[in-house]
């Protein structure tokens, strides 16, 4: 991969919780833009994110499923025809207990250089994980991600 976006957040919760927030709908939906994710969670599964209109947002495959340590995903986005283009990208979370709190490494890398999901990722996911955090601690998810924007 030759580009790689990595954010490091910590968040008071367990690494039990913060894995249930991670793929469980019920939380995806509150804190990042009413979407929701479509997987069995088990290493070759597909998996897809799907968007408040049901229509799969980004899609991909499990490549590691270590509950609650580690997930990687391929990822490809599906509705920015740019984006699409480049292919799959891949995503890796890692969750390691750090006293009262989880620290959270999301690293998403990319193969192409100048990449449209790069471009879109490294506004995005600073702000859906800052909701995620909101959400674990505090019980509400930040406002601006509670929708799916509307000119998208």
């Amino acid at each position: 991969m030759s580009r790689q976006f990595i954010h490091v957040t910590y968040i008071r919760t367990t690494p039990e919780k913060l894995w249930e927030a991670l793929i469980r709908p019920e939380f995806t939906r509150r804190y990042w833009v009413e979407s929701w994710q479509d997987c069995e969670w088990k290493v070759g599964a597909p998996w897809r994110m799907l968007g408040p209109d049901g229509e799969v947002k980004d899609a991909g495959e499990v490549l590691e499923y270590d509950p609650p340590r580690r997930l990687v995903l391929s990822w490809r986005n599906e509705f920015i025809p740019e984006a699409k283009a480049e292919g799959y990208s891949r995503c890796t979370y890692e969750l390691e207990p750090a006293g009262d709190a989880v620290k959270l490494t999301l690293t998403h890398e990319f193969q192409t250089e100048n990449s449209r999901l790069y471009q879109g990722v490294s506004g995005g996911w600073p702000l859906i994980l800052a909701s995620l955090k909101s959400l674990l601690e505090t019980g509400d998810a930040l406002e601006a991600t509670k929708r799916w924007p509307e000119n998208v």
